[in-house]
């Protein structure tokens, strides 16, 4: 009967849930085209926890979204996780972003390729079956026109998050299909969180970091 607090801010939408026995009981989230993370994720726990009825000391586990994702966004929510998990002596579940994106499709067959923007016409993406057992390991690349034929050659291919918009220029296929408008929530994250609870499968707080994937560049404003 594991409560679980599960916090996602690896794009611009910031997501905070509640979860028990994966099933989600409380969610809230911001997902307009601003970071307002640092604003509103501290805000959005209370509110859960009020709505809940819950006690913050009575959850069992922290869970978070591990990236890849924004840079800026995921030092947020992990720095949030480790502080609750410190105060209140819970342990530390991280949830990997595309693997919680990719369970916002429900296919019988198929692959799903959840994908979120990076820099020009990069992507960060993994490909998941229909089972969302993954297939291919994270990573960073460039798309082309190219991109995934192989795949899109042998069954349909659903691609999810917000580097489907940059992917639908390049990308023409009668196999392809494009789920838009979707990003990485705390909605789907009590599932995951709860299968590593089970398991224990927890991260040492004090050691834990994001999984940017890349190294942080900082970009100067134009004059």
């Amino acid at each position: 009967m594991a409560i679980i607090l599960n916090i996602e801010t690896a794009t611009t939408n910031c997501s905070v849930s509640l979860s028990k026995d994966g099933e989600t009981l409380v969610l809230r989230e911001d997902n307009s085209s601003g970071y307002s993370h640092a604003e509103t994720l501290h805000v959005f726990i209370k509110n859960i926890f009020e709505e809940a009825k819950i006690k913050t000391s009575n959850i069992d586990a922290v869970a978070v979204s591990k990236g890849p994702g924004s840079y800026t966004g995921l030092r947020i929510g992990v720095s949030t996780a480790k502080g609750l998990c410190y105060a209140l002596n819970k342990p530390l579940i991280s949830i990997s972003t595309l693997e919680s994106l990719s369970h916002q499709v429900i296919i019988e067959d198929g692959l799903i390729i959840p994908m979120l923007d990076a820099r020009r016409m990069e992507v960060y993406s993994a490909i998941y079956n229909h089972n969302h057992q993954l297939i291919r390991e994270i990573k960073a690349e460039v798309l082309t026109e190219d991109s995934y034929i192989d795949l899109l050659e042998k069954s349909k291919v659903y691609f999810v998050g917000n580097g489907v918009a940059k992917t639908s220029q390049l990308i023409q296929h009668s196999n392809v299909i494009f789920i838009e408008g979707k990003l990485p929530s705390a909605n789907e994250m009590g599932l995951l969180s709860d299968l590593k609870y089970k398991k224990s499968d927890i991260e040492d707080v004090a050691y834990f970091e994001p999984y940017y994937l890349k190294d942080f560049v900082a970009i100067k404003k134009k004059a």
